[in-house]
């Protein structure tokens, strides 16, 4: 697991192929990305835009991470 520099958000990752991104101040799951292989290590950068996520299968994936449209 990796926390935000702002320490807002973590994101985890796991064997069963996921990422999953979390609001640590209320536990709430943001979002969740698939991978194609179980998901071992991650990060976030600086600014808190991109995950980098390395899986069992040698591949590295960069996730970027966008605000909600606001419903107008």
């Amino acid at each position: 697991m990796a926390v935000s520099a702002d320490g807002q958000l973590a994101v985890s990752a796991s064997s069963d192929h996921t990422l999953k991104v979390w609001e640590l101040a209320s536990g709430a799951l943001l979002t969740t990305f698939i991978c194609d292989a179980g998901a071992y290590c991650c990060a976030f950068s600086h600014d808190r835009r991109l995950i980098v996520a390395g899986d069992r299968l040698g591949q590295v994936h960069f996730l970027r991470l966008e605000e909600p449209k606001s419903k107008q």
